[in-house]
Formats: C-alpha cells, sequence, structure tokens
C-alpha cells in the first residue's frame, strides 16, 4: 500500500501546529511531516510537541541538516522520541541549504563526506554500540548512548544528486525526495540508490518518500498558486511536476509517483496555502482514493 501523508510547513507560526496535527490524527491521516528549515522552526522540538498531542499519527522531520548538528545530540534526540513515543517518529538528515549552512558558519567543504560520516555514526549510536571514529568531520571518543532506542530505528537521508543518492542507498535505510521530483525522477532516483545498495551489499528494503507539491481546488485559484510557485523555484518547465485539482485528480498523481518507485507520497501545500486545516482534511480525502 502507498504510504500518504501532509507536511505542516514553517511558513506557518508554531503555535499552529497543534490545531493541524491534532486534525491529522482525528481524520485518520497516517504521516505528518515538519521541515528544520533556517530560520524558522526547530524539527526535534516541534516534532516532539506534535507527538505530545496525538496518538496514532506518525511525525516525520525531513530533514534535520547535519552540518548544524553534532551527531551525538541528533542520536540523543532521536533515541528519546522513539523510547517516548514508539514507532511514530520518523527522521530524515541531510546536506541543508548550503547557502543557509553558510550564513550560520557551518558549511563544510565536503556535504557528501560529512553526510555519509554523520549517517554512518548516527546508525551505530542508535543500535546502542559504543563509538570510536576520527573522521574528517565526525570525531566520537568512546561514546554510547545510555538510552538508546529499545528497537530498531529507521533513519532517511535526503538526496537530489547522484552522489547524495548512491550515498543514500549505501548509508541510509531509506531516502527523501523533494517536491522537485517528477514521475521519471524517482525512476532515476530508484536506479542510483539501488546502486549504492548494491556497492554496500544492503538487501533489506529501502523506503523512499517523495513530496508531490499539491494545491487543492478547495482553495482560491488552485492552478495559478502552483504555477506560481514552480516558478519561484525555477521549475515551471520541468514537466509532470506538482498537481493542482480535485481529491481524484491528486490521487492519480500520487499514483503516477508510487508506479515509478515512491513507498511514500506526502503532500506539500504551496506556500501561500490559505487553509492549513483544510488541507489536512482533503489529504485525507485522497487517502481514501489510494489503493
Amino acid at each position: 500500500m502507498t504510504g500518504l501523508g501532509a507536511v505542516f510547513r514553517p511558513q506557518l507560526p508554531p503555535e499552529r501546529l497543534r490545531a493541524v496535527v491534532q486534525l491529522a490524527d482525528a481524520t485518520g491521516l497516517e504521516e505528518l511531516w515538519l521541515w528544520e528549515d533556517c530560520f524558522r522552526e526547530g524539527g526535534i522540538s516541534a516534532a516532539a510537541a506534535a507527538l505530545a498531542w496525538s496518538g496514532q499519527v506518525r511525525v516525520g522531520v525531513g530533514l534535520l541538516p547535519v552540518p548544524l548538528r553534532n551527531v551525538a545530540i541528533t542520536a540523543m534526540e532521536v533515541a528519546t522520541l522513539h523510547r517516548l513515543f514508539p514507532g511514530r517518529a520518523i527522521l530524515g538528515v541531510g546536506h541543508g541549504v548550503q547557502d543557509w549552512m553558510g550564513q550560520v558558519g557551518a558549511r563544510v567543504e565536503s556535504p557528501v563526506t560529512l553526510l555519509r560520516e554523520h549517517l554512518d555514526a548516527l546508525r551505530a549510536l542508535l543500535r546502542g554500540e559504543r563509538v570510536t571514529t576520527d573522521g574528517r568531520y565526525v570525531k566520537l571518543d568512546d561514546v554510547a548512548l545510555d538510552w538508546p532506542p529499545t528497537g530498531p530505528v529507521e533513519i532517511l537521508a535526503g538526496a537530489t544528486g547522484p552522489r547524495t543518492l548512491r550515498l543514500a542507498g549505501a548509508a541510509a535505510d531509506g531516502t527523501i525526495l523533494t517536491a522537485s521530483t517528477a514521475p521519471d525522477g524517482v525512476r532515476r532516483a530508484r536506479q542510483l540508490i539501488d546502486e549504492g545498495r548494491e556497492s554496500a551489499g544492503r538487501t533489506e528494503p529501502h523506503k523512499v518518500v517523495v513530496y508531490l507539491l499539491t494545491a487543492t481546488a478547495t482553495g482560491p485559484d488552485a492552478a495559478a498558486r502552483l504555477r506560481a510557485e514552480l516558478a519561484e523555484e525555477g521549475l515551471e518547465s520541468v514537466p509532470d511536476l506538482g498537481v493542482a485539482g480535485d481529491a481524484d485528480t491528486v490521487a492519480k498523481a500520487v499514483q503516477r509517483l508510487a508506479e515509478a518507485g515512491a513507498d511514500t507520497v506526502i503532500l506539500q501545500p504551496t506556500g501561500d496555502e490559505p487553509d492549513p486545516e483544510a488541507f489536512v482534511r482533503f489529504a485525507a480525502e485522497v487517502r481514501a482514493l489510494v489503493p
């Protein structure tokens, strides 16, 4: 079955989150995703609040920028969420937006190297291992978590370019693809992820999560809002990207991504979505139409 969820975009103030997450829980939506975009809202703090305000919905953070975070802190926070809310937190890590990383003095010469070192150390710590490593960026001396997760934890990696997609296949448990990924892009990403998995001898399932930029027919000028956001991102010429329309139209777009290799599709409202609560209700309607 194709998983389905929605994004609470950080263009909204944090105090709007509670109503949205409680509505997602009440409507039976499977996943609600949050972003740690500079300089808006903290991913872990928002996820902890969302999990505490709900009882069933899974809460994803896509993603935590690794240049901002010591890997031991990431491991401590991820482990705490999983022990407090077993099976309901989904965590992704990634390079972060390089301009933002530069603004805070955290930009590194080799983002791919940093991400690989961070993933290797993070996954080891979450397995309860004691880790000593002296990498180019990640350095740990006899570090272990006192309270590791009580069961396996999947860590996803955000990826766009070929090197990072192969790295995600080799070193992560799943991959997050941005809303700039059309169905053909999902197919290409799957191929690169599988190349990475094969190189690392990985045989377990690898989850692919794809954001789908969505302008709902419940809001005004859906098609115009979709076109405007694609143009703002410089993506207006990319075919088959994003969707505007009713629940049936959006469900068909979700299915196209699923057929291309997406395991989970997360509906991403436009930045000017006028009614985030209505968007969650809409996502629940789409859920009923997606196999």
